[in-house]
């Protein structure tokens, strides 16, 4: 059955032929207005109380929001006396200004003054709706009685200013910018701005948000310039935009806004609201930080943030919310993971203070991660991910021959029991299959002799619990050691690869080998780990040979079962 989509209007375009906002490039962070305390309070199933609006209040200031929205104090007793206490207290940074938003009534208006009398500065928020359908069927009024209603509102404004010493700051937004007509939205912003007559150096706030979103955010831009360009006191004016998420352009919204001429943002941390929620401000503030571009705000510990907000919300943020989701800088794809080590082993290597990692497109450490969450395992994992967590966690780097035979080992456990391997278990995984397996063949001890052309080695091992001495003589330990088990076991042992490295740095390091070795033409990996570098070494070939006798032990049990 098809959708009943014609119950539904399009949007109207604007006719901007020659509009210029296309060609911005943002380079610089907007004035951040966040409305958490007010428009994201008023969409909790719980809204804060006292404490919990402070803890949040404190948490803004810290994260150097200068322009913070603390309630709407005529419609709530909370918030008139939030409001208050900050005032009376003496809680508000002075390079910190307060906003109150009250609707176009008188009593509502007064009420307001009453809760900022005696702040420093304030900014006092009027609004009134002007969309066609609000006009229509919520206060009966054509576009001359909205108009009087906002105007009759902003002269009281004006009038109570004088009247206390706080400093004001008038802002006005026509509510349900998106479902006004243009040429209505800018005539009640002039008869508005005409009442309070702001100047270039006692500026307004002309606010235009997207309510509801109704249309994409390439045609709000399209407004925004169309207003800029139309409005007679531009120069005496701030304009802002205020983003809805309804339909999930949002920051795109706010972004093309700026380009488009806007010099403020609204909205909440991590984008609650009404609805779909408001404009993210971390979203977009990490946007411009990501782009070489400073946010003018303190991000380096969003994680301690998400907290906050979420113990004062009392909603989680999902975990792939970008820049702060718990998941947003972890990778379990196979392909992702090895781009990833591949491009921190590069960053390292280059020492450049620029930022190039794949997948990656901020330092989680500039937000206050850690790399450790950065690649996870599971299923859909491969050899660059376990890799990475071997070589970041247990100081294992591993060498690429390894790293496809170990993760082969990985992807048969998480294949067969689902979820996630932690780390710990990784190196659980790694001690079973490889440095666990230690039998038959043990080294007790060696003697190693190098000669002018040839090295002479004497060991002594335990084979199935008899302990015996074997000799030989090669071009270093470990030939000599294969020349040893050939003359002793009769078993023919062929070093392919062979790589080691110092697992941590100082005299004292231990050494990691690795060798890759055919043992009666059949490859096998080894691993060694041990102070001395030639006893990892020489334990890395008796681990390959284990590793061969333990998997012909489990073939040949195999087919007996099988026969």
């Amino acid at each position: 059955m098809p959708m009943p989509f014609r119950r539904y209007r399009p949007y109207d375009v604007v006719q901007l032929p020659d509009r210029t906002w296309p060609d911005v490039v943002l380079d610089g962070a907007p004035t951040w207005c966040s409305t958490d305390l007010r428009d994201g309070n008023q969409a909790l199933v719980n809204p804060m109380d006292s404490a919990r609006k402070q803890r949040f209040f404190d948490l803004l200031v810290r994260l150097g929001v200068k322009e913070i929205e603390v309630g709407f104090p005529s419609a709530s007793m909370t918030d008139f006396e939030f409001c208050r206490r900050l005032v009376e207290e003496d809680l508000i940074p002075h390079d910190t200004t307060i906003a109150v938003l009250t609707q176009a009534r008188p009593e509502l208006i007064e009420r307001t003054y009453e809760a900022i009398e005696g702040a420093s500065r304030a900014i006092v928020h009027l609004y009134n709706s002007t969309s066609t359908t609000q006009r229509r069927v919520v206060f009966r009024l054509d576009r001359e009685g909205i108009t009087e209603l906002a105007v009759r509102a902003a002269a009281l404004c004006r009038h109570l200013a004088v009247e206390i010493d706080t400093e004001i700051i008038f802002q006005y937004s026509p509510e349900s910018f998106h479902h006004t007509e243009l040429d209505y939205a800018l005539e009640i912003c002039e008869a508005v701005a005409a009442e309070w007559g702001p100047t270039p150096e006692e500026k307004m706030i002309v606010n235009l948000p997207t309510t509801v979103e109704a249309f994409p955010p390439n045609v709000y831009a399209d407004r925004m310039e169309w207003f800029g360009r139309n409005f007679s006191k531009r120069d005496a004016a701030i304009l802002s935009v205020h983003p809805h998420n309804d339909r999930g352009t949002a920051v795109a919204t706010a972004e093309l806004g700026l380009m488009a001429g806007a010099e403020r943002v609204e909205g909440c941390l991590f984008g609650n609201g009404e609805r779909t929620g408001n404009v993210d401000l971390i979203t977009l503030a990490m946007n411009l930080f990501s782009q070489g571009v400073d946010p003018a705000l303190d991000l380096s510990e969003l994680d301690e943030a998400r907290r906050i907000v979420e113990e004062c919300n009392e909603l989680r943020v999902h975990p792939r919310h970008p820049y702060v989701g718990e998941l947003v800088y972890t990778a379990f794809s196979g392909s992702h993971q090895d781009a990833i080590k591949k491009g921190m082993d590069a960053q390292e290597r280059s020492g450049s203070q620029v930022w190039d990692v794949p997948y990656l497109h901020i330092d989680p450490k500039d937000v206050g991660r850690d790399y450790e969450a950065i690649i996870r395992v599971n299923s859909q994992s491969g050899k660059g991910g376990v890799a990475y967590l071997m070589q970041a966690e247990h100081h294992l780097d591993l060498p690429r021959g390894l790293q496809i035979d170990f993760a082969q080992k990985v992807q048969a456990i998480t294949d067969a029991r689902g979820g996630e391997l932690g780390t710990g278990e990784l190196l659980e995984a790694f001690t079973e299959n490889y440095l666990g397996v230690d039998t038959p063949y043990a080294l007790l001890s060696y003697t190693h002799e190098s000669g002018e052309s040839v090295d002479r080695l004497v060991a002594r091992m335990l084979v199935d619990g008899e302990e015996l001495v074997i000799e030989g003589e090669g071009n270093g330990p470990i030939a000599a050691l294969v020349h040893a088990i050939e003359e002793r076991f009769g078993l023919a042992v062929d070093v392919r690869e062979y790589h080691e490295h110092a697992m941590s740095k100082g005299e004292d390091a231990t050494a990691a080998a690795y060798v890759e070795a055919d043992v009666d033409e059949e490859a096998f990996w080894g691993v060694g780990i041990h102070p001395s570098i030639v006893t990892a070494s020489l334990r890395a070939v008796i681990n390959a040979m284990n590793r061969a006798h333990a998997f012909r032990s489990a073939r040949e049990e195999a087919a007996a079962a099988f026969d």
